[in-house]
């Protein structure tokens, strides 16, 4: 009953709540960003490079064998390029996305921690404020 306890309380801890809802629109977020690299930035590509069509650009090691009525017997050996290509530009484009969001982040987390500064330091009263009641405090325990 102690480990069903303990995974209880990992489970339901926020971290990792927040990690799953992060993998889960993280997972859809590449769906989304695979899809544009697919269909609309790699063709435009194909266009300028003269119609080659990147995710059928395989380099053949080694051709498939036929027989004699033309059914393959063996399959050819290749490397997929143009996949590894879109796949390449899926992540960058993916890391760059992150990226801007991360930089968002941080620069509204750097505007908040500035107003919360401002705020303590207008609540508390400056040196010269101090030194000044300091001062009062000190003439009227004299008098």
């Amino acid at each position: 009953m102690g480990l069903l306890k303990e995974f209880k309380e990992f489970a339901m801890r926020g971290n990792v709540v927040d990690m799953a809802v992060g993998i889960v629109i993280g997972g859809a977020f590449g769906k989304i960003v695979s899809s544009l690299v697919e269909k609309i930035v790699m063709p435009v590509v194909g266009l300028i490079t003269g119609g080659i069509d990147f995710s059928q650009y395989d380099y053949v090691l080694k051709p498939a064998k036929t027989n004699d009525q033309g059914e393959v017997v063996e399959e050819a050996i290749s490397l997929g390029l143009g996949s590894f290509l879109t796949t390449v530009i899926d992540f960058v484009i993916i890391a760059f996305a992150i990226f801007i969001v991360i930089k968002m982040m941080n620069a509204a987390k750097a505007r908040f921690d500035e107003e919360e500064e401002e705020k303590e330091t207008a609540a508390e009263p400056s040196d010269e404020v101090k030194l000044l009641t300091e001062i009062r405090d000190a003439l009227s325990r004299q008098s």
